[in-house]
């Protein structure tokens, strides 16, 4: 029974720590997605974030500042799909694919000229994000496994729970929904729908950035060039088994979360093989979209350029 509830403590520990990249960068998607963008360049701007992130923890010492810059650097490069997207009508699917080129790119690129190598040095204590409850509990029991986690881990539920607010009981979260559906109505009622969409994508880039950050800041201490290793397109997935919806996207990451928490407690033994325990996250990622993209709602102006009439 102690090992049942130790080994449960350590799965927990395991979601916790997987899903809050992929709830992040969904949450973005959930904006820029039903604002009738698609924003395929969440995993370069996921990498960019992480990049930053790493950087400026090294620099600054505060794992919250250095979370915050690899938001906006993410940021950043949405604003550039923004503009190419929705000001200049580009094909939406082709400037994500080139974001995510840009990304990583860009990423390797800063990295070798700042630090002389493609990963950047390991960060300290202070560098990085804090934990919850940190050495409140024994290390190693139940609820130190459950509660001595990074506070982000936690914060991304109230994140969620914001966006839903957001999206369902404000005046910015309807007309966000009505851009995505009939952009041409609601510029007859007077609503910006280049505004309400420039400001969806941007944010869409902060979160996968945040995302990103949260990778090098919390999870793994350094930035290298495998650190993103398909995490956007797993949140892509997400967003669409979560039917464009924040709350969904949120259970579909935590799920995506879970598989990867499983993947990490398996790897702890020499019985299955690791390579094709790496799979799981990938495969159930797969199978749920499969079995449920056929069954989600696209917005309907989802991935159609929209010019302003004269």
């Amino acid at each position: 029974m102690d090992a049942f509830i130790s080994n449960l403590g350590l799965l927990i520990n395991a979601t916790l720590v997987a899903t809050p990249p992929l709830l992040l960068a969904a949450l973005g998607s959930c904006f820029s997605e039903r604002s009738g963008v698609i924003n395929l360049g969440i995993e370069g701007m996921m990498t960019i974030g992480a990049f930053v992130g790493a950087a400026v923890g090294l620099v600054v010492n505060n794992g919250w500042i250095a979370f915050l810059a690899g938001g906006l650097a993410g940021a950043v490069m949405a604003a550039i799909h923004a503009v190419v997207c929705i000001q200049f009508h580009a094909d939406q699917t082709i400037a994500g694919t080139a974001m995510n080129f840009i990304g990583p790119g860009l990423a390797l690129f800063l990295c070798k000229a700042i630090f002389g190598s493609t990963d950047t040095p390991p960060l300290s204590i202070s560098d990085k994000l804090p934990k919850l409850f940190e050495g409140v509990f024994e290390a190693g029991s139940f609820l130190g496994n459950v509660l001595n986690v990074y506070t982000v881990a936690y914060l991304v539920f109230v994140f969620a729970a914001i966006a839903v607010f957001v999206f369902y009981k404000t005046k910015f979260g309807t007309h966000l929904r009505a851009v995505g559906e009939h952009p041409e109505a609601c510029e007859s009622l007077g609503i910006s729908v280049y505004r309400v969409r420039y400001i969806c994508v941007i944010i869409s880039g902060f979160m996968a950035g945040l995302g990103g950050a949260f990778v090098t800041t919390a999870t793994i201490n350094q930035f290298r060039p495998s650190v993103i290793v398909g995490q956007g397109f797993i949140a892509i997935a997400a967003v669409i088994f979560g039917k464009f919806s924040p709350g969904g996207a949120a259970k579909a990451c935590l799920l995506f979360g879970f598989c990867s928490g499983v993947k990490s407690i398996l790897s702890m033994s020499s019985v299955v093989d690791p390579n094709l325990i790496s799979m799981i996250p990938y495969i159930v990622t797969i199978v749920a979209l499969v079995l449920f993209v056929g069954k989600a709602h696209t917005p309907a102006a989802n991935g159609k350029p929209f010019v302003k009439s004269k």
